[in-house]
Order: C-alpha cells, then structure tokens, then sequence
C-alpha cells in the first residue's frame, strides 16, 4: 500500500482523562515538521488530548529530549518524535536514521512510554511533502494516532 493510499489516521478513543502528550521536533526541514506538527494537533484535538512542544537540534536529538523529559518534573502520558532525514550524498543518513530510530525505541522500552514515531526518512523532499499533506495522509497525525493508542493499551493493561 502506498502513502496514498493509506486510510486516513483517526483519533482513537483513550479510556481514562484526556491524555497530556510531549511532540518533540527535529525541525531541521522547517516545513516539513511544521506540516508534520499540524498533522498531530488536529489529531490530538480531536480526541482531546492536550500537548506541548518542544524543538531540538536534529532527529539525533529526539530520544535524548524524550529521555529529558522522563527525568523532568512535568508527566506526560505520551510522546510523539516528530522530523525529517533526506538521503544525502554521504552515509551519514543511514547512522542518524539507524541511530534514532533504535534510540526512540530504546527509550520507550527501556522507562515504558507510549511512544508516536513521526521521523520521516526519505529519499528525497518530495517524498517527504507527500507524507505530509494538510488535509490528507499525514504521518505526524499517524504518529499521534499510535501515541494514543499505546496510552490506551497501556491503560488498560495498567501499565501507565
């Protein structure tokens, strides 16, 4: 199946209050994690969730902020990585793509988080802008839709 495709993410009913979720964003391609993040809100607001956001330096940057936020003061029910990695001429974006994505699964297993993915690595910015569409198939509203999901799995199997 295509991103085309695809059915379009919907706000799945979470059990319990409405959850707080962390969007933390790589905003390396401005516009594309701004499309990215305007995916999740419009999620999230659907289905009541509140949220913050918070943006750091590169997609290697997402668990560590995540992890950041672990050891804060403030809870969050979720978490959503949001960002884009565009092949290059050199192998460094197979070690940033290898590397986050392991590190934001690392953290959520590790401190058992509900954890949305919404890192695009792609070949080109193109590829990117059609997994981002306002209005359509969206990843960043993918990544908010699964956050959600594993907070209300995780609450009903008394796990957050």
């Amino acid at each position: 199946m295509s991103t085309e495709d695809a059915p379009l993410p919907a706000a799945p009913l979470v059990p319990g209050g409405p959850p707080h979720i962390l969007i933390v964003r790589a905003p390396y391609y401005r516009t594309i994690t701004e499309d990215l993040s305007a995916g999740a809100a419009a999620l999230l607001d659907k289905a009541g969730a509140t949220y913050e956001t918070v943006d750091v330096g590169g997609a290697l940057e997402l668990p560590q902020a995540i992890r950041f936020a672990v050891r804060g003061n403030r809870r969050f029910d979720g978490y959503i990585a949001l960002g884009c990695v565009v092949k290059g001429e050199t192998d460094h974006y197979e070690h940033v793509c290898r590397e986050t994505m392991s590190g934001l699964m690392r953290v959520a297993l590790q401190y058992g988080l509900a954890v949305g993915n919404g890192l695009l690595t792609v070949a080109t910015p193109e590829q990117a802008i059609a997994r981002t569409r306002p209005g359509g198939y969206n990843k960043g509203a993918e990544a908010a839709a699964a956050v959600l999901l594993s907070i209300a799995a995780g609450r009903s199997l008394g796990g957050l």
